[in-house]
């Protein structure tokens, strides 16, 4: 039985790959933690990278590989200068991870995702908006990009307009795009978040 995962926009992303007929090699830039989105991937035949900058989430991924008898091939490493060659995967994705760093780094992470992506493959990432309930919260470094605390430890989450990430795909097709703001409960509490999704092709 396949295992269900709380990542529900990349089922949508997953859809789009799978109509594809590219070759089903996959990487996920933001990769690490205990339940990594790559598993789902795995699930249905990808051959599986990943890039995480912590090595405690790291670790998390690799307990999930060990006891799963996975091998998603996570490494540590650096979206802005990701250690692959121009052109190497049919698909490329970012969830929920591009958007804790400065605006400026945003944009050499999405070059370095579309710089290794084949021509016709597809990119999925999302962004924070202005929406989001935490917005306005933090020390304030300008331009909705702010210092905050996730875990006890200080980290920037930058926030956007609904439209204001539109120019950093170029001449890439938007096939799918998503404004979307939700409610849920967290730790006790009722919290909005603020999300736009991009599902775009090279």
């Amino acid at each position: 039985m396949n295992e269900i995962f709380k990542h529900v926009p990349l089922y949508r992303y997953l859809s789009f790959c799978n109509e594809t007929g590219l070759e089903r090699t996959v990487l996920d830039c933001g990769a690490g933690g205990d339940s990594p989105s790559l598993g789902l991937f795995a699930q249905y035949g990808y051959s599986t990278y990943g890039i995480e900058f912590d090595p405690i989430a790291i670790a998390q991924a690799q307990a999930y590989e060990q006891e799963r008898g996975l091998q998603l091939n996570i490494e540590r490493g650096d979206m802005r200068n990701l250690p692959f060659a121009d052109e190497s995967f049919s698909f490329v994705y970012s969830y929920n991870s591009i958007f804790h760093m400065r605006k400026d780094e945003v944009s050499q992470s999405l070059q370095e995702m579309i710089r290794t992506l084949k021509p016709g493959g597809l990119l999925f990432v999302n962004f924070l908006t202005v929406n989001d309930f935490r917005c306005g919260e933090g020390p304030h470094l300008g331009d909705h990009q702010y210092e905050q605390f996730d875990d006890d430890q200080p980290v920037i989450h930058s926030y956007y307009t609904a439209s204001e990430a539109d120019p950093l795909f170029g001449n890439m097709e938007v096939l799918f795009k998503e404004d979307r703001t939700l409610e849920r409960i967290y730790e006790g509490e009722r919290i909005r978040q603020g999300f736009v999704d991009y599902i775009v092709k090279k």
